[in-house]
């Protein structure tokens, strides 16, 4: 299989901050959304790439040539900032990983950190509390314009959190957050190996986050012209109130020689929907397997190589980097993004929101031949938090959202949406099916 050159679709960031100050979404932005993202051209990578970010580079230049010397950290430090309890989650994370088939994943190392907050337990605790007073003391102070409007705020994110109806009380939600270690389990930091990591995953984080609720907006416009049951704010409040944020960190190992190694196992998950699909994927997913993100929108920071030293250095290897698939199975890459960009991915998640008219697509990672030469990169998966409902949009149905025909251009080793997803779910319980499906 030959793989086509990747055109990744952009929006310069001021056109993207232009079309959100907007009520309507500019018809520009609408029409790059439709060739990045919709369902209405086959042919989406489910990639866009936002440019001429003004504070990017200097964070990605802060952040990125620590991963390397996180990777280097003796083992003793690593096990320090590994949390098995958190399903490795959270923290550091070598070799649980599972994408094709059954064969663990060592291919790369991966730091994992939520951006928003380091506890999320805590937060969540803190809207209840809040919900709680301002219920006792609703009708005071309201003549104080800045407490009307900082009220108002928080009634927005109180009425998105749909924790407040199902859970009963503080001790019901620390229950409820000890049984899913890996969903809410806080952040662990290298304080004394890398202290300097903290900070700049957060500043990159934080960045990333912002730009993906400028991004979702104009989405949420593009949904809501084109399906009558889409509620129009559906991703924007999602990305916008929601503090369940996985950052990752990535560190893809240098290989030992110029073999271009592969987890070529051809494992059959049983599924037999996508048993069709091309017996050579995974010569282009030796760094990393195939497989869809399942939350609803990923950032991603274009990747940096080093050497042997942790020094910079160009891709030695130009057929090295990210795949995708797009919906009507056409093999792309590598996807060369300009250094001053972020690219967004949709996720499984928002596929399932606006009820298949945005589409996820696969995507996997090809090491680089040459021996000694590593990469690291760094993505943010922006998602629901766990009571977060997975309905579809009214007059939309499961065919609707992953139809068999783009099911049969899944790559063999990825597990449809629906062997994972069901009417009814929560956001919790499918990252759960997600994480036993892949841990």
């Amino acid at each position: 299989m030959v793989p086509r050159n990747a055109n990744v679709v952009k929006i310069s960031y001021n056109d993207l901050v232009t079309a959100c100050s907007n009520e309507d979404s500019s018809s520009s932005v609408d029409d790059l959304i439709e060739q990045a993202f919709g369902k209405a051209n086959s042919s989406s990578l489910g990639i866009i790439a936002i440019t001429d970010i003004p504070s990017l580079p200097s964070l990605r230049t802060k952040l990125l040539p620590l991963t390397p010397k996180l990777a280097a950290l003796p083992p003793q430090q690593l096990e320090e900032i590994t949390a098995p309890e958190s399903q490795y989650q959270v923290g550091w994370s070598h070799g649980r990983e599972k994408l094709e088939g059954d064969k663990l994943d060592f291919s790369k190392g991966s730091y994992y950190a939520n951006p928003l907050t380091d506890d999320l337990v805590e937060s969540m605790l803190e809207r209840r509390r809040y919900n709680a007073v301002s219920q006792l003391s609703d009708g005071e102070n309201d003549n104080e314009e800045s407490h009307v409007h900082g009220k108002q705020q928080m009634e927005e994110v109180l009425k998105w959190d749909e924790s407040l109806n199902q859970i009963q009380n503080e001790e019901e939600l620390r229950q409820l957050a000890n049984a899913n270690p890996a969903f809410f389990a806080p952040n662990v930091w290298p304080s004394k190996s890398l202290p300097e990591l903290e900070n700049a995953l957060k500043e990159m984080g934080q960045l990333i986050h912002r730009i993906g609720v400028y991004l979702a907006k104009c989405c949420d416009s593009y949904v809501a012209a084109r399906c009558a049951g889409y509620n129009p704010n559906t991703l924007e409040n999602i990305l916008l109130h929601s503090k369940c944020c996985k950052a990752r960190l990535l560190h893809y190992f240098a290989t030992d020689d110029t073999s271009d190694s592969s987890n070529n196992n051809n494992v059959d998950d049983g599924d037999s929907s996508n048993s069709n699909s091309g017996t050579d994927d995974t010569q282009f997913s030796s760094w990393c397997g195939w497989h869809n993100d399942h939350g609803s929108l990923t950032g991603l920071v274009p990747a940096m190589y080093h050497d042997e030293n942790g020094n910079i250095v160009q891709c030695p290897d130009e057929d090295a980097g990210l795949y995708i698939k797009s919906r009507n199975g056409d093999l792309v890459g590598p996807v060369k993004l300009p250094e001053n960009s972020l690219a967004f991915q949709v996720g499984e998640t928002m596929q399932v929101h606006t009820g298949g008219w945005l589409h996820a697509t696969p995507h996997a990672v090809r090491g680089c031949k040459k021996g000694g030469i590593s990469r690291s990169t760094f993505a943010v998966f922006m998602e629901p938090e766990y009571h977060s409902s997975m309905d579809l949009p009214a007059g939309r149905s499961v065919s609707d959202t992953q139809c068999e025909e783009a099911e049969k251009s899944l790559p063999k080793t990825v597990r449809t949406l629906r062997s994972r997803w069901k009417l009814g779910m929560n956001f919790g319980e499918f990252s759960e099916a997600t994480f036993a499906a892949f841990h």
